[in-house]
């Protein structure tokens, strides 16, 4: 009896065997396509400023300041599952509290990036208190009443903030060694942040902390009953959220070299969000790709009718929604996927 049944539990053992080892394969060949992805984006954004034009490069810096923002907003909305509209008010934050250091009190620009995050960390971290409470609508609303009184409150403290006149700044000087033309310097600068966040994000969602996060996003009740500290991490997801936003300011600071209050209207908080669901929520490509959207697109869609830019906007939204249900990094993916596909059926005929 034994001598009939081993060679059948082999050969099924065998059978299991080859399937796991398939999957294994094409799990390192994805990770070695993403990894050669993030490679030939880095070699593109370090080659691009000395190629465009000052304009265009001002413009890629931009991007990645939104990127930055979104990075911020994709764990809260994306792996967290709250919903923000004050997001841009934390952006102001982080660009008022880096305006203010310099105008008023001389302080060296990259000393300002860590005040500005902790700034914004802090207030998010208060906000993130109350904000326990409620959920869905309710929370979207509380955070979206931020966004539309910090505009009348900076307007407010005219002596420190400008008022609605606003801060004018001196842009940062790059430095002589570098060789690098001013616009060249604000966009390298916005790059090293930019991919310092992400890299921050990323480690933190590999975390214990990102499985905390995605099970509060998943079920909130049933993360609870299995010991998650929902609170203390809901609360610090704001933080964090806030305080990435409030980065994204300070780099938008050194770029623009002004500051207005009119420029962190409600309307902000509202193309973030947009943004981010176009670029994909939860995708880690994400806040990139919606980067790009909220600059380009309103630029574009102003080129194509000036009277008329919202409704182009708000069109080009939909349209994305519709032919892309998980954002542009769904579409790209779903692409690599079908090309991936095509490629293994050409190995095998060929053989």
């Amino acid at each position: 009896m034994s001598d009939t049944t081993k060679p059948v539990t082999e050969t099924a053992t065998v059978e299991l065997a080859v399937p796991q080892q398939k999957t294994s394969l094409r799990g390192l060949a994805a990770q070695h396509w993403r990894w050669l992805a993030v490679a030939a984006v880095i070699v593109l954004a370090c080659y691009a400023p000395f190629q465009l034009v000052p304009f265009r490069t001002f413009q890629l810096a931009m991007a990645m300041i939104y990127a930055i923002a979104l990075v911020g907003l994709n764990l809260l909305v994306g792996h967290t599952g709250q919903i923000s509209l004050g997001h841009g008010a934390f952006f102001a934050i982080g660009a008022y509290t880096t305006a203010v250091l310099m105008n008023r009190w001389d302080t060296p620009y990259l000393a300002t990036l860590p005040v500005a995050a902790l700034v914004a960390f802090v207030l998010g971290f208060a906000l993130g208190v109350p904000a326990l409470r409620l959920r869905g609508l309710y929370l979207a609303l509380v955070t979206l009443s931020i966004a539309i009184f910090l505009v009348p409150l900076l307007k407010r403290f005219e002596t420190l903030t400008g008022g609605s006149m606003g801060l004018t700044l001196t842009k940062p000087v790059p430095p002589h060694w570098t060789g690098l033309a001013e616009d060249q310097w604000l966009y390298f600068l916005a790059l090293v942040t930019t991919g310092l966040c992400f890299l921050l994000v990323a480690g933190l969602l590999r975390s214990r902390v990102g499985r905390a996060l995605h099970a509060i996003r998943d079920n909130e009740i049933a993360a609870e009953m299995l010991g998650v500290r929902t609170a203390f991490y809901k609360t610090l997801a704001f933080a964090w959220s806030a305080m990435l936003a409030g980065v994204a300011g300070c780099v938008y600071t050194w770029v623009i070299a002004f500051v207005s209050p009119d420029s962190f209207a409600v309307g902000l908080s509202i193309t973030l969000l947009a943004g981010l669901v176009v670029g994909g929520l939860g995708a880690q490509w994400g806040p990139l790709l919606g980067g790009l959207f909220v600059l380009y697109v309103p630029s574009f869609a102003q080129d194509i009718n000036q009277a008329a830019p919202g409704v182009i906007f708000g069109l080009l939204i939909i349209a994305v929604m519709y032919l892309a249900p998980h954002g542009l990094a769904g579409l790209i993916g779903r692409a690599a996927r079908w090309i991936e596909n095509l490629l293994r059926k050409g190995k095998t005929h060929a053989h």
